[in-house]
C-alpha cells in the first residue's frame, strides 16, 4: 500500500531555529554593559523579569496585535456616540504587561539616580515585542512634564498617570486609578508648522477647579485615542496655547471629541492613530496663555528620546535576528556568519547598532543628573540622536533583511513587521528637516548647549588618534557648514563623532576604535558591508551575538 511517506520530496534542512522563547534581556550582552555603566545596575532583576517575557509571551502577542489592527466603533448598538477603539486582546497584554513594569513612569516613581536608564532598557526590550503600543506608553510618560506647569491638574491628574495599573474601559477618567494620555498637535494645513493651526478655544470659566476652555476645530493626527486625556495645542485670540482635553466631562458626559476616521498606516499598525474634531469639547490650560509650544515642547524633548531609545531597540533586534539565522545556516560550504563578505556585512550593522545605544544611554544617563552639562547637552544630543539613529534604522533594517533573505520578507518572519515599522520614528515627532532646524535654533538661542555638546566630544581626546583627526577637522569647519542647506552634512558629522566619544568614554576600548575606523577614517563608509581592511569582523560579531544559553 502506497504510504503519504513515498512520495516525500525532501527534508527541512539547513534552516535555523527560530529565535523564540528566550531572555531579551540576558541574552543581550550590549544592553547589559550600558544599563551598568550608566548607573542602571539596581534594576537588574527588574530587566531580567521583563527580558523573559519579551522573548516568550509578549513575542507572540506582538505578532497578533500586529496580525489584527485596530478597529473604530462610533455608536453602540442603541445608537449612541461612543468613539470607541477595539483591539485584539494581545494589545491589551502589552499594555498591561509594560504599565505593570512601570514603563509610563518609573522615574516619576523612583526619582533616583539610573531611573532614565533602567527605563530606557525597559522601552527598548518592549519595542522589541511591539513599537506599537510604546506610542501610548512613551506619551503618557512624557505628559507629566508638561502637566506640571499647571499644578492643580497635575495633583489631580498624576497620581493616577503614573500608577501601575492598566484600565482600557471606555469610562470616565475619575473612575479608573490608572490613566493613559495621548497627543494631538497637528492639523492638515500645518503638519509640523503648529503656528498654522486653526482650532480655537473659549474661556467658559472655571470646570472641577481650573481654568476651562470650549475647543472647536480639528486634527489630522491625534495619536492613541482610546487615551483617557490628550494633550492639545489651540488658539486663545492669536495665542497658541497647551489644553489638557478629557474624553469624559466630569459630569460624567462624553466630551464631545469625535474620531472620523482611523489612519491605515504602513506601520505601527497596533498602534491606533485617528482624524479627530472637536465639536465645543472642555479642556484645561496647561501652562500660560501663549505658551503652548513651549509648554507642550517639554512633553516632545521626551517623546523625542524614547523615539532614539524605540529605533535602536529596533536596529539591535534586526542585528540580532541577521546574526542568528546566518549562524544557522549554510552556504558554499560553511555557516553565512563566517563568510568574510556576510561577516563584514554583520559586523557593520552590529557597529551603527552599539553605537546607536551608546548613545541613547548616554542621553538617559543626562536626564538622571542635575548637572548643567548633561541638561545643556541633553538639549543638542536628543534632536541630533533623533536625527542620525532614526534615519539610519530603515537602512540597517533593509540590510538585515537581506542577509537573511526570502525568508526575511515573509510575514511569519519579525523582519517584515520591523522594515515597516523601521520609519516610523523618523517621521514620529518631528522629522529629519525639522530636527536640523531645531538643531540650528538651540545653537542661536542657547549657544551654551554647542559648548557643552563639543566639550563631551572633546572628553575622548587622546583616546584614539582616527577620532582626534577627525574633532580637529570638525573645529576647523567654515562657517557655511551651519547654512541651512548644509545642515543633514552637519548632523551626520556631529552624530558620528559623538557616537565615536561616546563609545571611547564607555564603552569598549576595542569596540570604539573599530567605530572610529569605521566611520571617521579616510576609507570609512556608509554602505553596510564596506569596512576598512583592518576590522576585526569576527570579534565584533562575537560580541554582539545573542547569548542564548
Amino acid at each position: 500500500m502506497t504510504t503519504f511517506s513515498d512520495f516525500k520530496t525532501h527534508d527541512v534542512i539547513n534552516q535555523p531555529s527560530a529565535l523564540a522563547n528566550f531572555n531579551a534581556y540576558h541574552s543581550d550582552p550590549l544592553l547589559q554593559h550600558y544599563v551598568e555603566v550608566f548607573g542602571g545596575h539596581w534594576g537588574e532583576s527588574q530587566l531580567h523579569d521583563y527580558g523573559d517575557k519579551v522573548g516568550g509571551l509578549l513575542q507572540q502577542a506582538g505578532f497578533d496585535a500586529n496580525r489584527s489592527k485596530p478597529e473604530f466603533q462610533s455608536h453602540d448598538r442603541f445608537g449612541h456616540r461612543i468613539d470607541q477603539i477595539n483591539f485584539h486582546p494581545s494589545y491589551h497584554q502589552l499594555m498591561q504587561s509594560a504599565i505593570e513594569a512601570n514603563i509610563h513612569s518609573l522615574p516619576w516613581r523612583q526619582p533616583k539616580i539610573g531611573a532614565h536608564v533602567v527605563r530606557a532598557g525597559l522601552e527598548y526590550l518592549h519595542t522589541q515585542a511591539d513599537p506599537g503600543s510604546g506610542c501610548p506608553l512613551t506619551m503618557t510618560f512624557a505628559s507629566v512634564a508638561a502637566l506640571q506647569h499647571q499644578p492643580a491638574l497635575a495633583k489631580a491628574w498624576l497620581p493616577k498617570i503614573t500608577a501601575a495599573i492598566y484600565d482600557s474601559r471606555n469610562i470616565p477618567y475619575f473612575a479608573k486609578q490608572g490613566l493613559t494620555i495621548g497627543m494631538a498637535m497637528t492639523e492638515k494645513q500645518g503638519g509640523s508648522d503648529v503656528r498654522a493651526n486653526t482650532t480655537k478655544a473659549t474661556a467658559i470659566g472655571a470646570v472641577a477647579g481650573n481654568s476651562a476652555y470650549q475647543l472647536i476645530g480639528h486634527k489630522w493626527f491625534c495619536s492613541a485615542p482610546m487615551c483617557d486625556a490628550f494633550l492639545v495645542l489651540a488658539y486663545i485670540d492669536d495665542n497658541l496655547s497647551c489644553f489638557l482635553v478629557p474624553r469624559w466631562r466630569p459630569d460624567g458626559s462624553k466630551n464631545p471629541i469625535q474620531i472620523q476616521r482611523l489612519k491605515s498606516k504602513v506601520g505601527n499598525v497596533s498602534n491606533a492613530s485617528a482624524e479627530i474634531e472637536f465639536f465645543g469639547a472642555l479642556g484645561w490650560l496647561v501652562g500660560d496663555e501663549g505658551r503652548g509650544v513651549a509648554t507642550i515642547l517639554e512633553m516632545v524633548a521626551l517623546t523625542r528620546f524614547d523615539c532614539i531609545v524605540g529605533s535602536t531597540s529596533h536596529m539591535n533586534q534586526a542585528c540580532r535576528e541577521a546574526l542568528h539565522h546566518t549562524a544557522g545556516r549554510s552556504a558554499f560550504g560553511k555557516p553565512l556568519s563566517q563568510q568574510p563578505l556576510m561577516q563584514n556585512v554583520l559586523a557593520d550593522m552590529t557597529l551603527d547598532a552599539e553605537a546607536a545605544l551608546a548613545i541613547s544611554m548616554r542621553l538617559a544617563a543626562a536626564l538622571d543628573s542635575d548637572d548643567r552639562h548633561d541638561k545643556l547637552l541633553f538639549r543638542l544630543g536628543s534632536a541630533i540622536g533623533k536625527y542620525w539613529v532614526c534615519k539610519r534604522t530603515p537602512q540597517l533594517t533593509y540590510e538585515a533583511m537581506e542577509c537573511i533573505g526570502g525568508v526575511g520578507v515573509v510575514e511569519d518572519n519579525v523582519l517584515s513587521r520591523l522594515y515597516r515599522d523601521a520609519p516610523i520614528n523618523a517621521i514620529w515627532e518631528g522629522s529629519g528637516n525639522i530636527q536640523c532646524l531645531d538643531v540650528l535654533r538651540a545653537c542661536s538661542k542657547e549657544p551654551a548647549s554647542l559648548v557643552a555638546f563639543n566639550d563631551e566630544l572633546a572628553r575622548a581626546i587622546g583616546k584614539s588618534s582616527v577620532y582626534d583627526n577627525a574633532y580637529n577637522d570638525y573645529l576647523k569647519q567654515p562657517e557655511t557648514s551651519w547654512q541651512e542647506a548644509q545642515l543633514r552634512q552637519q548632523l551626520e558629522r556631529m552624530a558620528l563623532l559623538w557616537q565615536a566619544a561616546t563609545l571611547l568614554q564607555f564603552g569598549e576600548p576595542w569596540v570604539a576604535e573599530q567605530f572610529c575606523l569605521a566611520r571617521l577614517s579616510d576609507s570609512s563608509s556608509l554602505m553596510y558591508g564596506a569596512l576598512p581592511a583592518e576590522i576585526d569582523s569576527a570579534k565584533i560579531i562575537a560580541r554582539a551575538a545573542p547569548r542564548l544559553t
